[in-house]
């Protein structure tokens, strides 16, 4: 049965002869590993098309929904964030895989006649295949994406005459939207996979008409007598190469458990983006230069790789295809990729050696994890990626801490004590009573006059405990708590102070309810208050200035900091 549908597909299409032909063709001088290049380019290709068309079936290209989407492939599809990671590697494979064919090429002297037109494909093909980093680099529209590319539209605006026109081309407009990320996702799921393909097959055809450049150290008596068919000799190193490159790609892929994905672009964030590692080296030149200059090596150095790769066939037109008799022509390559790595090193150990960009990295990686989990438990809001971090608990009274507390609170240019992670928790109150006059408390402030706490060992831990359960805070040691209390009212402490919450009037504040949300929210409204600090208060009150949800998401904010790691000198 099988036998007679194999019949009645070749009767109409000829499909027999066509393998057979590809298939028994004689590979001169033998198979070789070196052959096995553009095989494993195919191969990735479809590797490529594959996972691409899998993370498109979930990518909404829009500035609202891109991010979003990513997130979900990434973090709650089954298999999503292997897949991804796939196409990600996948295409730094392909540049690898590329390069490697490209200089194989050269060192055969497979750009010489015949083989110009094919030659020039090729380098066509590999400009094409950084399109596409360039595009999909975007398209996640995070923050590494969005800064990155931008740099990259920025430099294309500076070009002579129609530099301007250029950038609003790609950016479909003056400005960074949706209208960019639709763009750039058309360019990468149509435009250029289809002028990929069809340069594949041109490229295909090409070397079946002309065959694969020889050995140049054999004459065509060894290479005749040497020559094996391509089936099975050389197609099966073709797929040992494949099969290793693609275990190299998932066991690098298990390694960074899929492709990096940052928090959502935020425009209104400054963000020290670095391109995609094939594009170091033009970043790491671009340090070397300023002003017009930097614009003329960004513009410049792309065209004259390409003009010198593009060249080479017209350039060197002897026949001899031996290394030895083309040092020149290819000194040349060498020079150019041993620049290309040599700075890409450089720019990769500067970063290394940057204790400010590890800082920075270390924090654009927390605020991707923080943004992550959130989608992850309560999705993305309509309004875009950025918003998601509104949902985050604590985020409204955070922002008014930020906008009103924060300058005299937090910083070196602080009026009034520290309130920042671990605020109100026992080692923070413990802190306090160690050195109550300590900048980071009452030192900047005029109630620097309260004496240390001298006492030690679990007396002092009594204490703590007894002020530390005013917060309401349910896990606390009751059995402490009642020896502090007795240590409170027989020792120095209830000289200066009271724990009832009622007496006005003494010293020091009342320790009642400290740091319960009752006393935060009456603190907040009115610290001048004689509970608390009376005459001697300097911050100002707070009355009618927040509505009752305000007041609540700040007093919420002041107490989720309790829960959080200290901070301490």
């Amino acid at each position: 049965m099988l036998k007679r549908v194999g019949d009645w597909f070749d009767e109409r299409t000829g499909y027999r002869q066509a393998l057979e032909k590809a298939l028994d063709e004689d590979v001169l001088g033998g198979a070789r590993f070196a052959y096995v290049f553009g095989s494993v380019l195919v191969f990735l290709l479809l590797l490529q098309m594959t996972t691409g068309i899998f993370l498109a079936m979930y990518y909404s290209p829009s500035s609202s929904d891109a991010w979003a989407s990513v997130a979900f492939v990434q973090d709650q599809v089954s298999a999503g964030w292997f897949v991804r990671g796939l196409h990600s590697h996948g295409a730094s494979a392909m540049v690898i895989v590329a390069g490697l064919h490209l200089l194989q090429a050269a060192l055969f002297g497979a750009y010489k006649k015949p083989r110009e037109l094919n030659w020039i494909i090729g380098v066509l093909m590999l400009g094409i295949l950084l399109g596409f980093a360039l595009t999909g680099y975007l398209l996640p529209w995070d923050q590494t994406g969005y800064w990155a590319t931008q740099v990259a539209t920025g430099i294309a605006g500076t070009s002579p005459v129609i530099g301007q026109q250029v950038q609003q081309a790609m950016q479909a407009g003056n400005g960074y939207g949706n209208l960019t990320i639709t763009r750039f996702f058309a360019l990468h799921v149509f435009v250029l996979p289809a002028a990929l393909v069809g340069l594949t097959f041109v490229h295909i055809a090409l070397f079946r008409k002309h065959h694969q450049t020889p050995p140049w150290w054999l004459d065509e008596k060894q290479l005749k007598a040497r020559s094996q068919p391509f089936w099975p000799d050389q197609m099966f190193k073709d797929m040992v190469a494949m099969a290793l490159v693609f275990a190299i790609i998932v066991a690098f892929n298990f390694h960074t458990h899929g492709a990096s994905l940052d928090a959502p672009a935020d425009p209104s964030t400054a963000f020290d983006a670095r391109p995609e590692w094939y594009f170091r080296a033009l970043f790491q030149g671009l340090k070397y230069f300023h002003g017009i200059f930097e614009v003329i090596v960004a513009l410049g150095a792309p065209v004259v790789v390409g003009g010198v790769l593009l060249a080479l066939p017209f350039v060197d037109k002897g026949p001899d295809r031996s290394p030895s008799k083309r040092v020149p022509y290819l000194a040349v390559l060498g020079v150019g990729v041993a620049l290309v790595a040599a700075l890409t090193l450089i720019s990769m150990r500067e970063d290394a050696d940057n204790p400010e960009f590890a800082k920075a990295q270390a924090k654009a990686h927390a605020s991707a994890t923080k943004a992550r989990e959130l989608a992850k438990e309560f999705g993305v809001p309509p309004a875009g990626g950025a918003a998601v971090f509104t949902l985050e608990p604590g985020y409204r009274g955070r922002q008014l801490f930020l906008r009103d507390c924060d300058g005299c609170h937090v910083g070196n240019a602080r009026k009034g004590p520290e309130i920042i992670e671990g605020y109100n928790s026992r080692r923070w109150i413990a802190d306090l009573m160690r050195n109550p006059a300590a900048p980071r408390f009452f030192g900047l402030t005029k109630l620097d006059d309260m004496k240390p706490v001298t006492i030690e060992g679990q007396d002092f831990d009594a204490l703590v405990e007894l002020v530390y359960s005013q917060t309401g805070d349910p896990l606390v040691d009751k059995a402490l708590v009642a020896k502090g209390q007795t240590l409170f009212d027989e020792g120095s402490c209830s000289d200066c102070h009271s724990i009832d919450w009622e007496t006005e009037g003494e010293v020091g504040p009342n320790l009642g309810k400290r740091g319960s949300p009752a006393m935060l929210q009456a603190f907040i409204v009115q610290p001048g208050h004689p509970r608390w600090f009376g005459e001697r208060n300097e911050m100002p009150a707070n009355a009618g200035k927040y509505s009752d949800d305000e007041l609540h998401a700040l007093v919420d904010y002041l107490i989720g900091l309790r829960s959080l790691s200290p901070v301490t000198e």
